[in-house]
């Protein structure tokens, strides 16, 4: 298959810092998008993978799911999409498309194991794929998404991410006006999840374990904030909540929220991966009905309803824009938690 270069950010190793690279891009198939970046958003897994935190990363790592831009060509059967659209592609750029999953739109559950936008199986050059840290993307048709034209482009492309991480369990628990909702967390997954809670009409409250974020919380359109390490503000919210989303992204206690649940009532983590510490104890769940879940991102269809739903809300992410050539300072700050809420890469300066 025929390639063009591109330039592009990314590691040669777990312990080297990013730095412009040159990669491949296929040049476009009959079902395929091209897509110049204008905006690309900065994810802890962006970190994790360049750092190879989870093992497994194909080096070199061009890091990026979070991506907006403008539409350059489209293959001869492309149907949705022309050039000069917007567009926006998230962390799937391929599934199997015939597995139980992906016939239901979950193709992030896709049972063949899904293609992800960077440190993939690229199916066409045989080789890992190379995420938006880059001045274009080559993507099939299906996996590109629509992009509301009266949103912030640059505070859009968390939505890919951050977004429909929250969005997906939001719309799985249906959640709507007669909702009590909590969210553990605030960063770039908990502060999108009180705006897209509240959106939906939910009566929405955060835990914190500092009071300092409170007026924060409330000015993203939190309800009410429970300072998590209070025990008498803990005991005031038992059996209160039907859904509550846990972003918090390393080993943490669940077990004083579990009770914070009602009947039927789950929390669902997003955040963290890994073996939960102190042991989960079911005697609150069984006694109670409650449940501890999990889940990971939304399919294409979901990401659309996504999009399309903060387009008629007038919702995007909180971000602080940076330059392609600072983005070994923002890893560094992002391990710091110093950021409201998300940095998003102007991919203009990668032209520079």
């Amino acid at each position: 298959m025929n390639t063009y270069t591109v330039k592009a950010f990314g590691t040669e190793a777990a312990d080297a810092d990013l730095k412009e690279l040159k990669i491949e891009r296929r040049e476009i198939t009959p079902t395929d998008v091209e897509i110049e970046i204008l905006y690309c958003g900065v994810c802890h897994s962006d970190l994790h993978t360049a750092r190879n935190d989870w093992g497994g990363t194909k080096y070199p790592s061009v890091p990026g799911h979070e991506i907006v831009g403008k539409v350059t060509r489209v293959g001869a059967e492309v149907s949705k999409f022309k050039a000069g659209d917007l567009a926006a592609v998230g962390c799937l750029v391929d599934s199997c498309r015939t597995c139980d999953s992906c016939k239901q739109d979950l193709e992030q559950y896709c049972l063949n194991g899904f293609t992800g936008t960077y440190n993939g199986k690229d199916k066409h050059l045989g080789i890992h794929t190379f995420g938006g840290y880059s001045e274009k993307v080559v993507v099939n048709e299906h996996f590109v998404l629509k992009v509301p034209e009266n949103l912030d482009l640059a505070a859009v492309a968390p939505l890919l991410c951050a977004g429909i991480t929250t969005w997906s369990p939001l719309r799985h628990w249906k959640v709507g006006p007669n909702s009590k909702v909590a969210v553990i967390g605030l960063g770039g997954l908990g502060h999108m999840a009180i705006k897209l809670a509240k959106g939906l009409g939910a009566e929405v409250t955060l835990f914190s374990r500092t009071p300092g974020k409170t007026e924060d919380a409330k000015a993203l359109g939190a309800d009410h904030v429970v300072i998590s390490i209070d025990e008498a503000q803990m005991q005031s919210v038992k059996g209160k909540f039907d859904l509550i989303i846990d972003t918090v992204p390393y080993v943490h206690d669940v077990n004083p929220y579990v009770s914070t649940l009602n009947i039927n009532g789950t929390l669902v983590l997003v955040g963290y991966l890994g073996g939960l510490e102190p042991i989960l104890n079911s005697v609150p769940m069984i006694m109670g009905r409650k449940s501890v879940a999990g889940s990971v991102i939304g399919g294409i269809a979901e990401t659309q309803e996504l999009l399309d739903f903060c387009g008629e809300k007038g919702i995007v992410s909180e971000i602080e824009m940076i330059k392609m050539q600072d983005i070994n300072a923002a890893y560094v700050r992002m391990l710091k938690s110093d950021v409201r809420y998300r940095f998003v890469i102007d991919m203009a300066s990668l032209k520079n």
